[in-house]
């Protein structure tokens, strides 16, 4: 009786051929090129990747203005009425966004270094979205008839990391962060004199 199994040199061109097959230079990049094809499973979701990351920051890099003149005291100054306290803001905000963006960025960072349980809750929430879009590669995951998405599936990695969260009070973090960042950004936009190129644009804005 002959099995199904491969024997002898059949078995080894069978293994190769199955190795070529996950390793194949076709799927082992989202461009097609080099690599593995089983790791193609540990690339970024579909509208995620780190050059786009990277470019965001070095957009944002570019069009920073310099710290020295973002904290130099010298040009605070307390507003005179509350519609020139008004203009600051608007303008400042426009002006320093990108600072400002840094700044909210440095006090989320700030925030889960000095919370290990928060570390904890990220991992968690990283390492079951990671999981979620493995099995999302290996077949398609439907619920309720709808094929789970990207979103989808970082809402349902959420979920299940939300009691982790709960319990590293994320809650209090979250308020903590946009209550510091408010009242840094807030008081910079509010005292922070106007360049001269800012004021010059707000005296030929018509009436």
């Amino acid at each position: 009786m002959s099995s199904g199994a491969p024997k002898g040199e059949n078995c080894l061109v069978d293994m190769d051929s199955k190795a070529g097959d996950l390793f194949s230079a076709d799927d082992a990049h989202p461009t097609g090129t080099g690599g593995a094809g089983i790791m193609a499973k540990l690339w970024l979701p579909k509208g995620f990747s780190v050059g786009m990351a990277k470019e965001w920051i070095d957009r944002r890099r570019v069009s920073i203005r310099p710290w020295a003149s973002f904290v130099d005291q010298r040009k605070f100054s307390k507003p005179r009425n509350f519609g020139d306290m008004c203009q600051r803001v608007v303008k400042n905000v426009e002006t320093y966004n990108s600072n400002y963006t840094f700044i909210f960025l440095g006090l989320i960072l700030y925030c889960i270094i000095s919370s290990p349980m928060l570390l904890i809750a990220l991992a968690v929430f990283v390492g079951a979205f990671y999981i979620i879009h493995l099995k999302s590669l290996e077949s398609k995951l439907v619920v309720l008839g709808k094929e789970l998405t990207v979103p989808h599936q970082m809402s349902l990695a959420g979920a299940v990391s939300l009691p982790v969260f709960w319990l590293a009070g994320a809650g209090a973090a979250v308020f903590w962060v946009l209550g510091a960042t408010l009242f840094v950004i807030g008081s910079h936009a509010a005292f922070r004199e106007l360049e001269g190129s800012d004021m010059e644009e707000l005296l030929m804005e018509p009436v």
